[in-house]
């Protein structure tokens, strides 16, 4: 089974379709798409595509509807999930006279005006009438307490207009995903989530219309205490699957100096990961480079390398891989060229071929120490993670592994194993992904 998702990060629709054939030929067996409902067509800044001035309109600097479409179409036919990243949470903070109306006068006049293009793009409902007005949203001003669960749900996200949670809202938002699946999509990325009320989110989430979509939402959490405010509350009362940002919180504190590759043997039997089945796993994700609030959460480049052979290697959770176009690089010249392309790196895809190899094989530690980590994946993968600066050489009982040839996925060395023991050689700050190959 193919799981490995690609967020295909503000990626313009013609350049999916275009490389759906080595998406599927990398291996990856789904794609996330950036919100897909109408937005600023001429906003070059990757935030607008978050900032929804209609739902019922496919429409944006991404492309249109019927290229939407060839993207879908073309993914499906190579056998890849297609996933949509949707953003029910508030709408577009727009300067105008009517700022609480959406789309607001301007856009129906346009709309009248512009009748054949914007029928080729609308996705369901009435595009003479107005989606929302004033009464659809709260009044309380922007969140002051950002560990408030209260506030966080009621009040606006830094003057985006919040969304109330009454039937009409419900309504507008049911009908766009029921329009959105007969599009194609297979499942969800649910935006802000942590800012919905779990109401809202059975009311529009969890229905017969979404029967058999991967949904999963993003709670963005940093440590423990964010973690039992907004994420664990969630985790027991939705169905839906999450990003793993336990995990990723646990991640940053191993690969610190003083931190230990103990915690990584098994994180989730101490609260430090989400349940293997309701996780999204990710070293990295969109809003960490992107928004300077949360940068200090990246990891140093060598440790993201680590974390996701890591993610890849283990038994657990949907790893997703992110991938963009240097949209951080203008503000953080550092950036530059760290995710871009990094869809079809030669390390990436490597990491995806062993995980694709070994998937559904149990996990068990060969070797743990507080500076490296051997796993075996069933009887024929092998991960082996040294975050020190030196060689480690750990001998290893080789019982419940095959004999015979294994290949580093990573680095394309060859090594037998035979015989009880096995020692290893692995190299300072580095990974290897072994998979058996012959005997």
């Amino acid at each position: 089974m193919r799981d490995v998702i690609l967020h295909a990060f503000d990626w313009k629709y013609r350049d999916v379709a275009d490389r759906a054939d080595r998406i599927a030929t990398v291996g990856y067996g789904a794609v996330l798409l950036s919100p897909p409902l109408y937005s600023d067509e001429k906003g070059p800044d990757w935030w607008q595509r978050y900032q929804p001035k209609d739902y019922r309109v496919v429409r944006s600097r991404l492309g249109r509807k019927a290229d939407l479409r060839a993207a879908i179409g073309a993914l499906h036919a190579h056998g890849v999930k297609v996933y949509a990243d949707v953003v029910f949470n508030h709408m577009a903070n727009e300067r105008r006279r009517d700022p609480l109306n959406f789309p607001g006068e301007a856009e129906l006049t346009r709309y009248r005006e512009e009748r054949d293009t914007f029928e080729q793009d609308r996705l369901f409902g009435n595009l003479d009438d107005g989606l929302f007005s004033p009464w659809d949203f709260h009044a309380s001003g922007n969140i002051r307490d950002w560990l408030n669960d209260i506030e966080s749900e009621e009040f606006s996200l830094n003057g985006l207009p919040d969304l109330e949670l009454n039937q009409w809202v419900v309504d507008q938002q049911r009908g766009c995903l029921r329009a959105l699946n007969e599009l194609g999509f297979d499942g969800y990325r649910v935006d802000a989530v942590k800012h919905l009320p779990d109401e809202h989110i059975r009311r529009v989430f969890e229905t017969s219309d979404m029967a058999g979509r991967y949904l999963f939402g993003e709670a963005l959490t940093a440590n423990d205490q964010e973690e039992r405010i907004f994420l664990w509350p969630l985790v027991g009362s939705t169905s839906m699957c999450f990003y793993d940002f336990p995990l990723h919180e646990t991640l940053r504190r191993t690969f610190a100096p003083s931190g230990s590759m103990r915690e990584l043997v098994d994180p989730a039997a101490f609260g430090q990961a989400l349940p293997s089945w309701r996780a999204v796993t990710v070293a990295v994700t969109h809003d960490i480079p992107n928004n300077d609030g949360f940068r200090w959460q990246l990891l140093e480049r060598q440790d993201e390398f680590l974390a996701k052979a890591y993610l890849m290697g283990r038994d657990g959770g949907v790893p997703m891989v992110y991938s963009d176009h240097n949209e951080s690089a203008g503000k953080f010249p550092a950036d530059r060229d760290r995710w871009a392309g990094a869809w079809e790196r030669a390390d990436i895809t490597a990491m995806i071929a062993f995980h694709n190899g070994v998937h559904g094989e149990p996990q068990r530690t060969l070797y743990e120490a507080d500076g490296f980590l051997v796993l075996a994946r069933g009887d024929r993968g092998v991960v082996a993670i040294n975050k020190s600066g030196e060689w480690q050489n750990p001998r290893i009982w080789t019982w419940g592994l095959r004999h015979g040839r294994y290949r580093c996925m990573i680095h394309g060395h060859d090594m037998e194993v035979d015989g009880d023991q096995f020692d290893f050689a692995i190299p300072p700050r580095q990974a290897q992904l072994w998979l058996w190959q012959e005997g």
